[in-house]
């Protein structure tokens, strides 16, 4: 999912940025959830069956997500769920056909700057920017990253050696340069 949304022309945040941020951060969460929902649903070969929004809308508020009928609907929409004669299902996605957003653009839109400490690299980024930073670099399953860790606006790499850090950070300084 691309969200044209970018705080990285100030990087003393406003508030409006720091909103958006959130509420596409919120988005996220509540359609993941909604995911996962239905993939359990279907996992139980229908025992456990979401047939209408409002037990959608239950199911999510049991999770701690409550949300008005019109954003549901909405997301309904946005995840072209399917809706057939045991419930909502999600459609069937070809993995090519998943779009994910390259991790170029979401350092372009979120990373200010990268430091080094060893092993270990720091990269800094817009106030809530750091979950999608360290979710695109665990996806993309670059040898030189061990693991991430991510707050607000930083993300902690852990690399193998000093050698891969300084090859990763030269590789992500080009992405936000």
């Amino acid at each position: 999912m691309r969200h044209a949304f970018s705080c990285a022309e100030n990087p003393h945040q406003t508030a409006d940025c720091a909103v958006g941020l959130k509420r596409i951060a919120m988005k996220l969460q509540r359609q993941n959830a909604i995911k996962d929902l239905l993939t359990k649903a279907a996992a139980s070969n229908g025992t456990a069956a979401v047939t209408n929004q409002d037990e959608l809308r239950r199911r999510l508020a049991a999770r701690g997500i409550h949300v008005t009928q019109a954003t549901l609907s909405r997301d309904i929409r946005e995840l072209k769920l399917l809706k057939g004669p045991t419930g909502y299902e999600l459609p069937a996605i070809d993995e090519e056909e998943e779009q994910l957003p390259e991790i170029g653009d979401v350092l372009e839109n979120f990373g200010l700057e990268v430091r080094q400490a060893q092993n270990l690299l720091i990269v800094l980024t817009t106030m809530g920017g750091a979950q999608p930073v360290a979710a695109s670099l665990d996806y993309e399953e670059w040898p030189e990253v061990v693991g991430t860790i991510a707050g607000e606006n930083a993300v902690l790499i852990i690399c193998p050696d000093t050698r891969r850090a300084e090859t990763l950070k030269t590789r992500i300084e080009s992405f936000i340069a």
